[in-house]
């Protein structure tokens, strides 16, 4: 048995029947020509075949005093991949509208923790010959960064390799030696002996500090309310090269645009609900801390608070504003060492994780209004025998107080939003996505394109 990290702890004891803590990717794949009808069928067989599998894949929370530890990870010598790996097919027409019912349905339902903590469903029935393949995994398992790569190895940037590679495949170690027992726990410990200081001394002092360009006291929304456990999935491609032409007119950053681009979308969708109030929205930007000692899955992420600007009408005006507010606070964040960093991001997410105890949500104002997470993702096309990856769509977690996520990853030239929001709360999300398009068109004209 390990240790779990704090921070994994943490996502292990945030879960409840209406807040599943999972994160998850939805992939669209058209297949190679002369693919046949057994063409799905095929990699199912071959991914549920077995051979080993990596340790990220084979753990769950061990059971201490007839319950589950928070504590400790057990990890399973037998897998059971006829679990794990499913089969589906999408009801006639099999729109993307049925694949997103379907996805909405598996990402409300929680993980068992009985079992190793993840599930991959193969998807066909779609009406123009493409098939889909979505993977959860719980969020203490992995971060986004994690998930994607581990996703991202099973695929090849060959169309002609036939190999089917699974996921949870462990990697070939590259020139690192692998880390036995004795130094996993030492790291644990390490790390769980700096996170009590750093929450307690620095996290605090971070947060100060940041208040000085931004109020941590966001104002409450109809996005900021207690939800219930049932999900709505949506998610679209934008180009690439059209965030580019925006970040270099104005000279930006791509994570700038994506900003403001969600910060117009939110503000048109809030306005159409009669909801948008007089302050601007906070959003956390969740920053990755991985390097490649962190090989292993598990989470390595802070965060940060951004002013998204949108009291304000001139899109260029949110854009600058949003520019200086990450450029500030991420200077701040730069000047942690990694664990306190890392306890600057529970101190963040605390408040809202926590925020389904009785009377301390409608108590205390949001810590922030929105996640909006960048994920790096893939830089070329990929394949999986031969079918072509055309959208790889990251999906997270919505929690009481936070109802809408948003989360974007690059696939060779476009960025892939996926949306996750409580349908009651967050009523017709898919119009989110047509408010994407309306704000990164203003943010062309407003730089001159």
């Amino acid at each position: 048995m390990n240790l779990i990290a704090p921070i994994d702890s943490f996502c292990l004891l945030a879960e409840s029947r209406e807040h599943p803590m999972h994160v998850a990717g939805l992939q669209l794949f058209t297949p190679p020509q002369g693919a046949g009808p057994e063409f799905v069928r095929d990699i199912y067989d071959a991914l549920v075949a077995g051979g080993d599998v990596a340790p990220a894949f084979r753990k769950r929370p061990a059971k201490a005093l007839g319950g589950f530890s928070n504590a400790l990870w057990a990890f399973d010598d037998e897998i059971d991949l006829g679990y794990h790996v499913r089969r589906s097919a999408l009801p006639a027409p099999g729109r993307v509208r049925e694949l997103l019912e379907l996805t909405s349905r598996l990402h409300g339902t929680l993980l068992d923790r009985h079992r190793p903590l993840w599930e991959t469903h193969l998807i066909e029935g779609l009406a123009d010959g493409r098939f889909a393949v979505y993977t959860k995994m719980h969020h203490a398992v992995v971060d986004g960064v994690s998930a994607l790569r581990m996703l991202q190895g099973a695929l090849s940037a060959d169309p002609h390799d036939t190999e089917i590679r699974a996921p949870w495949a462990p990697p070939p170690r590259k020139n690192r030696p692998p880390r036995g027992r004795r130094r996993m726990l030492a790291d644990a410990i390490a790390t769980a002996a700096g996170f009590a200081p750093a929450t307690l001394t620095l996290t605090r002092a971070a947060l100060l500090e940041q208040q000085l360009t931004l109020p941590f006291r966001a104002p409450r929304t109809m996005l900021n309310v207690p939800i219930g456990g049932a999900r709505r999935c949506a998610a679209q491609s934008w180009s690439l090269d059209r965030i580019k032409d925006v970040k270099n007119a104005a000279g930006m950053t791509v994570n700038d645009v994506v900003l403001a681009m969600c910060a117009g979308a939110l503000r048109a969708y809030l306005t159409d609900h009669d909801a948008l109030p007089d302050k601007p929205l906070t959003a956390l930007v969740p920053v990755n801390l991985r390097t490649e000692r962190d090989a292993d899955g598990g989470n390595v992420v802070s965060g940060v608070l951004c002013n998204l600007a949108t009291d304000l009408d001139d899109p260029a005006g949110r854009l600058r504003t949003i520019h200086e507010s990450m450029r500030d606070n991420k200077r701040v964040l730069s000047e942690l060492p990694r664990a306190q960093a890392m306890a600057l991001g529970i101190g963040l997410l605390a408040p809202a994780a926590f925020g389904g105890i009785p009377g301390l949500g409608a108590a205390t104002p949001p810590p922030f209004n929105i996640c909006i997470s960048n994920v790096p993702g893939m830089q070329k096309p990929l394949y999986c025998n031969g079918a072509r990856l055309d959208g790889n769509y990251p999906l997270s977690i919505a929690v009481d107080g936070q109802a809408l996520n948003i989360t974007l990853a690059t696939s060779a030239d476009s960025l892939d939003f996926g949306l996750v929001g409580c349908p009651r709360a967050v009523p017709h999300l898919q119009r989110v996505l047509g408010h994407l398009e309306t704000s990164l068109k203003d943010l062309e004209r407003a730089v001159g394109l």
